[in-house]
């Protein structure tokens, strides 16, 4: 059988491939030292280092991959400091900050399922490199040659040290922990066999109740993607547990950037929800200023909030690296996506699970409010209640995408679910405004033939009956 090798291309957040396939030991060792000589050319002047930071999840084989990475690079000239174990990517982004580096490689493929794994490349101020950058090292990869014979030094280092140590001085981790010891707050950590393992011990020095904390390459047949269909076992488990105080559960994804939660009823809460409980909390209670960031697919609650609390907002398209560029260029709150990416502009310009987690608990601790109450209470506030679903959905072929995108460019509905369209934009997607304040996006996966679908709608049943149509139109185009 004829096998083709997909190109070296960068999506929103690194590169990813299948393993043994697209993702081999040849081609990262090609791209790492390309990526350590971009960084360089970037940041070299800025940061006069010649340091790389080298980490990796608990993908299959992302430790091999990792020494890989770090003795390619070493060869090519580069100082190299290689993790002595997994952990989060964000540990890695504030690890290159701390150590003044040129940047970060991580070996993860976040959230995909179990035959990926893919190479991020984070830049010397501690966040993903712009997609100027990744086309720089695209355009570079196919004719590069070392430019030095003079081999760097390799290190390892444990990056847990000095991210739990950031983490903590940001939070009153004391209140916290008192409150788990004195058995006033329970809280699960689904890790999802990834690399937030850990991490909630660590900072809290206390004890959790971890779920899927073992390694497991397979993800339990799943993918490391805290969505619902996901979770049935952990929120089963949390719909069993004894309620006779405040309880949470807090989901991470593989790599750790990502965040929902599960309230004390067994209730699933996206970062859809999250994002105004952290907003109110660091807003009013924290006192931090600043401006807003969402993405288009953020929920219509957060410019009420931000109004609600005299905040700037801005909106951006899909996909982190949007919130990085702005908080680099200004001062921001908190910039979030709907998928569960959470930052903030007081730590490093990158989404981070983990502090998003202790920033939840330490809300909940402060008001002694279980989250859907929060919730409720900021629905009450700003006179805005809505609900929330996405659903992705797998095209035959990449000629089919073409069709459907070619039908919106051209055609594109007036009326969606008998609702009138009363505004369409475009700046991601296609975002069409319904007459009764619902909204759909129609949205494509640049590298795979899938349809992505979201919507927020005021109930329920009308999120589902905009979805439902919108899974028809695209089936019947």
């Amino acid at each position: 059988m004829a096998f083709t090798l997909n190109p070296i291309k960068f999506g929103t957040d690194g590169w990813r491939g299948v393993i043994a396939a697209d993702f081999t030991f040849e081609r990262v060792a090609q791209l790492a030292p390309v990526s350590a000589q971009v960084l360089a050319d970037n940041y070299g002047q800025s940061t006069n280092s010649r340091l790389i930071i080298v980490g990796y999840d608990r993908r299959f084989m992302a430790e091999d991959f990792a020494q890989l990475v770090a003795e390619s690079v070493q060869e090519a000239g580069f100082d190299v400091l290689l993790a002595q174990g997994y952990a989060p990517t964000p540990a890695f982004s504030w690890a290159a900050v701390e150590h003044q580096a040129l940047g970060a490689l991580v070996l993860t493929a976040s959230h995909n399922p179990a035959k990926y794994l893919g190479l991020k490349v984070k830049g010397a101020f501690g966040g993903s490199v712009s997609p100027e950058i990744t086309k720089q090292i695209e355009a570079l990869l196919p004719n590069w040659q070392p430019v030095t014979t003079s081999k760097g030094k390799l290190d390892l280092f444990d990056p847990w040290t000095g991210y739990c140590k950031g983490l903590r001085s940001k939070v009153n981790i004391g209140a916290i922990a008192s409150a788990i010891k004195a058995g006033k707050l329970t809280v699960y950590a689904d890790v999802m066999h990834g690399a937030a393992a850990s991490g909630l011990q660590r900072l809290l020095d206390c004890e959790i109740i971890e779920l899927n904390g073992a390694r497991d390459p397979l993800f339990a047949n799943g993918a490391p993607e805290p969505i619902a269909r996901y979770l049935g076992n952990t929120i089963e488990t949390i719909k069993q547990a004894d309620k006779k105080n405040l309880l949470v559960g807090l989901v991470f994804d593989g790599d750790s950037d990502r965040i929902a939660a599960i309230d004390s009823q067994g209730n699933y809460l996206s970062s859809q929800v999250l994002i105004p409980i952290l907003i109110e909390h660091l807003a009013h209670r924290r006192g931090y200023q600043g401006e807003i960031v969402k993405t288009i697919s953020g929920s219509d609650l957060i410019p009420r909030l931000a109004q609600l609390y005299g905040l700037e907002l801005f909106e951006t398209p899909i996909g982190y690296k949007y919130i990085a560029d702005r908080m680099i260029s200004t001062q921001v709150l908190l910039g979030g996506e709907e998928s569960g990416g959470i930052g903030y502009g007081h730590h490093i310009p990158e989404r981070d699970a983990l502090l998003s987690a202790l920033y939840v608990l330490e809300t909940m601790v402060d008001t002694g409010k279980d989250l859907s109450e929060i919730y409720a209470e900021l629905q009450a506030k700003t006179g805005f209640t809505s609900s929330y679903d996405r659903i992705d959905l797998e095209l035959a072929n990449m000629s089919v995408r073409d069709k459907l995108v070619q039908r919106l460019q051209t055609a594109a509905p007036q009326n969606i679910a008998h609702k009138a369209v009363v505004n369409l934009t475009s700046i991601d997607g296609y975002k069409f405004r319904l007459e009764d304040g619902s909204w759909l996006i129609i949205r494509f996966s640049g590298t795979e033939p899938v349809l992505r679908l979201y919507c927020e709608a005021a109930t329920v049943e009308k999120v589902q009956k905009v979805l439902l149509w919108a899974k028809n139109w695209a089936e019947n185009t």
